[in-house]
């Protein structure tokens, strides 16, 4: 069923970002509001998994715990993730739009729990 899904947004996740998608009306809980500052990434991504929200982030960690976690056959709602190097070719608005578009399919985690955002063209 296509529609918006609530977010978790890792504290990596440049604030520009973030303040986009909440203009936007996402559903965000950032992990510095759930979590003090330096809390271990594990902790995050269980509290994502525990409150079934999609975490987002471009830490190559949460990346790795979600491959671990998928082939554990763990519950996750899903990963959007993206390297780092995509904030100098996009601009806060073209992540919106990428969430915008995931929230247009079907569901887009049920094959694969981990979605890569691609460079805005």
């Amino acid at each position: 069923m296509a529609g918006r899904f609530p977010l978790y947004i890792d504290a990596d996740v440049d604030g520009r970002v973030v303040k986009a998608l909440e203009a936007a009306g996402w559903d965000v809980l950032r992990g510095i509001d759930a979590f003090p500052e330096k809390t271990p990434d594990l902790t995050h991504f269980v509290r994502a998994a525990q409150d079934a929200r999609v975490l987002v982030s471009n830490d190559t960690d949460m990346l790795v715990l979600a491959e671990q976690s998928f082939v554990q056959g763990k519950s996750l709602a899903g990963l959007v993730w993206w390297p780092r190097s995509h904030y100098r070719r996009m601009s806060p608005g073209d992540f919106r739009e990428a969430f915008e578009v995931l929230s247009r399919q079907d569901d887009p985690f049920a094959s694969y729990p981990i979605v890569h955002v691609k460079l805005a063209r």
